[in-house]
């Protein structure tokens, strides 16, 4: 039972810093290309490298430490679902380069991210 409290805790957190990020990029950047979910991904690429670093090598913690952030918080926190209906309507709407660029920074950048997640961790 600890397992899905932990589970939903971090899901909520995850969600609710998910949702607060994204409404501040539109704010600062504008509707106009999907900065909210970019930002989300790539720092949910970043803090999975990190997490998942410091949690194989450096700390001895539970199963349900370890599922609450890491399926709970950053399962909650990226968006990958909602990248894939944004660049679908960057598509649809004939907006190729601009489809092109937030499919290939995602990727490309995520996995950066991830691995400077990594490193950062290995860091300390």
């Amino acid at each position: 039972m600890l397992k899905w409290v932990g589970l939903m805790a971090g899901g909520a957190v995850g969600t609710a810093a998910r949702y607060g990020l994204s409404e501040a990029m539109h704010r600062w950047m504008g509707t106009g290309f999907p900065f909210g979910t970019l930002t989300v991904n790539m720092l949910g690429c970043l803090l999975g490298g990190f997490a998942a670093t410091m949690i194989e090598a450096r700390f001895a913690v539970s199963h349900e430490v370890r599922l609450m952030v890491m399926a709970g918080f950053l399962g909650a926190f990226t968006t990958f679902s909602t990248y894939i209906l944004e660049s679908s309507n960057l598509l649809k709407d004939g907006r190729w380069v601009w489809a092109s660029i937030n499919i290939f920074i995602s990727i490309a950048a995520g996995l950066a991210f991830f691995k400077f997640g990594e490193k950062l961790a290995n860091l300390l």
